[in-house]
């Protein structure tokens, strides 16, 4: 339905106005009829479609009738499909008439310029601004959506720059342009009818806050782009060129969808009317374009690795050396953070995760830094935060917990789950339910996390083990079939299993920990005649029993779809569980090669029988499993593989906007 608005007509004086292309203007006909008045003939000059709203149908004005009664609900619409060449060129006249017809007892006579205001963006999603008459005024989800999308602009192409892109109003650079979103202002028609109307872009108050808008004039020189809106600046009077007909805007996120903001900002284009002095300007016209901020979306550990991240420490040279081997095998280039920077802080996955935001005109890294702010916590923004990869942060006023370390934030890969489609997985944090008072995600954290929409979280129970991270009991790995990946999680009830077994064909005295100086070395039979050590991992099977169940719903898994790596944990209920030997599932996965944890498990027949197994496992799912010394170094520090390193990975190939939430 066509924008409409209502002007009042004079017998007394000519009327004028501006019809902006694609609007109506309804004629109030009976409120300037002289007193005496019955009917009304209408007329207008060659530019005008007229219609007559009569017993509430709009009927086009049929050049048949000459005279309509004037009912109290006597209506005329008028629209225009051609600019005005020149102020008041097109006229519509209103003759009114008495009970004897002949002569009429007044007249109203309307003058109306025709000119063209549209703002517009990439609502079609096609990474060009383009106009269009549909609505702009919503957002909407799916392949056929439509709307606009802002990318928060949080990386630093400045390398000078001592800041994020949007903490500042400046433009440094032209890759700094290169990350907003166009908004095109179109102005056609008789450049003199804006001496007597403003043409005002502005923003709600509530969106403020969100976003910064640049505009540079005629101009495209960096020194001439000047920030007009946003923060403090709700408005900015536009004052269309004689020469050029459209005007580019800049727009930058400066929020990401977080509670309280879903992430939808609106901005508006106004043409206000200027009335006599001293009176305040009318607005005659309204067009409105919405933009969505694009979220932040995780990765899976199954997709394509771009970049390896480890850190540097007193004791872990040969560690960092086989994770620089795994990279090498994958193709992929490995980043070692030193010890000046790092400061013995190891676990480089706990203080940060990557991920990527994304619009139709960009895509670029993003990393996402933690609350948990150890010796690690410069790293991101000194380091990693550059051209073209952003970084976003929350804090946790109430005090940063173990489950804030982002060893506790995973996503799984795409999955559908009774019809309802993720394709881009879902994300799975660590917290305290079912059991009262323990400990939990970072409110700040969570809220971030279920605003971004697209990777609605899943809250699994891994409160009950002492460092409380869902990475300790869980893993993902790329499969062939089936759904294309294979869930990986700890089981004791296995692990048991392949002991008994063992011990049953005659390795009971095969004994743990071969080749580690200073390790107490049980054998099979020795654990598996350990009551009080069995009775906790019956509790540890119970725990990850319980986030299967959550998983397979969750997930829409089926038992095919997990795999089962053996894995003991000690501890006790008050501590919590921490592994027994190196645990396994806390891999580093690089497209078909996994660095696993090396378990020193029990030389059965010349080979380690939990690595055999493990083998047996995976391997004739295509991949290649190298097992890493890690005991020392992070295991006996109550880590792993996984925790010690971090991967930057390949975004979807699928478009978030694509998806309905």
């Amino acid at each position: 339905m066509a924008q409409q608005r209502r002007v009042q007509l004079s017998t007394q004086r000519p009327t004028s106005t501006v019809c902006v292309l694609g609007t109506e203007i309804s004629l109030d006909v009976c409120g300037s009829a002289p007193k005496d008045a019955v009917s009304f003939h209408v007329q207008g000059t060659p530019g005008v479609k007229l219609y007559v709203v009569h017993e509430t149908q709009s009927i086009k004005l049929p050049s048949s009738v000459c005279r309509w009664p004037l009912a109290a609900n006597a209506e005329v619409l008028l629209a225009m499909d051609s600019l005005s060449k020149d102020v008041g060129d097109e006229k519509v006249r209103i003759s009114y008439f008495g009970e004897g017809g002949g002569v009429p007892v007044g007249r109203a006579m309307l003058y109306l310029t025709c000119v063209e205001i549209s703002l517009d963006t990439d609502t079609s999603r096609s990474g060009a601004v383009s106009k269009t008459l549909l609505d702009k005024a919503t957002w909407t989800w799916g392949p056929d959506g439509r709307g606009a999308i802002l990318l928060v602009n949080c990386d630093r192409d400045d390398p000078k720059s001592d800041t994020l892109d949007n903490h500042d109003t400046a433009i440094r650079s032209y890759d700094d342009l290169k990350d907003m979103s166009q908004m095109v202002l179109w102005t056609r028609g008789p450049r003199t009818i804006f001496t007597g109307h403003h043409l005002v872009l502005h923003v709600d108050y509530s969106d403020a806050d969100k976003v910064g808008v640049f505009y540079g004039g005629n101009s495209a020189a960096l020194e001439e782009y000047k920030h007009v809106l946003g923060g403090s600046k709700l408005a900015y009077t536009i004052k269309p060129s004689r020469h050029q007909e459209e005007s580019i805007f800049y727009v930058e996120g400066l929020a990401f969808p977080d509670i309280g903001f879903s992430g939808l900002v609106s901005f508006h284009v106004t043409l206000l009317e200027s009335p006599e002095k001293g009176l305040l300007e009318t607005p005659i016209f309204t067009d409105t374009v919405v933009f969505r901020v694009a979220p932040w979306i995780m990765t899976p550990n199954t997709a394509a690795p771009l970049e390896v991240f480890v850190c540097s420490v007193d004791n872990n040279e040969d560690f960092v050396a086989a994770v620089g081997a795994m990279a090498e095998k994958a193709k992929c280039p490995l980043t070692i953070c030193p010890l000046p920077e790092n400061r013995q802080d190891r676990w480089i996955q706990d203080e940060v995760e990557f991920g990527y935001v994304q619009a139709p005109h960009k895509t670029f890294p993003v990393v996402f830094d933690s609350p948990r702010d150890w010796e690690l916590k410069d790293f991101p923004v000194k380091r990693i935060l550059g051209p073209d990869f952003g970084y976003v942060a929350r804090q946790a006023p109430e005090g940063a917990s173990s489950l804030d370390s982002f060893g506790n934030l995973e996503v799984s890969p795409p999955v559908t789950v009774r019809g309802k489609e993720y394709p881009l997985g879902r994300i799975l944090i660590g917290s305290s339910f079912p059991r009262f008072g323990g400990r939990r995600m970072a409110k700040a954290v969570k809220d971030f996390l279920v605003a971004q929409q697209v990777q609605s979280p899943v809250e699994l129970f891994s409160d009950w083990l002492h460092v409380g991270h869902v990475d300790e009991f869980l893993s993902f790995v790329p499969a062939p079939d089936r759904k294309g990946f294979r869930l990986l999680l700890a089981s004791p009830s296995v692990c048991y299993q392949l002991l008994k077994e063992k011990q049953e064909e005659g390795f009971g005295e095969a004994a743990m920990f071969g080749g580690l100086a200073g390790v107490p070395k049980p054998t099979i039979s020795e654990i598996l005649a350990n009551e009080g050590l069995r009775k906790f991992n019956n509790y540890a099977q119970s725990c990850v029993s319980w986030n299967r169940d959550i998983l397979k719903r969750a997930l829409g898994l089926a038992e095919p779809d997990i795999i089962d790596i053996p894995q003991l944990f000690r501890g006790d209920m008050a501590t919590g569980a921490k592994a027994f030997f190196p645990d396994m599932v806390n891999m580093l996965v690089l497209g078909k090669h996994l660095g696993i944890p090396k378990p020193f498990g029990p030389v059965v027949g010349g080979q380690c029988c939990l690595e055999q197994r493990v083998r047996a496992l995976l391997e004739p799912l295509g991949l290649t499993c190298t097992f890493i010394d890690d005991y020392f170094s992070y295991h006996v520090l109550s880590g792993e593989v996984h925790c010690g390193t971090n991967v930057r990975r390949k975004p979807f190939a699928f478009k978030w906007w694509h998806m309905v939430p």
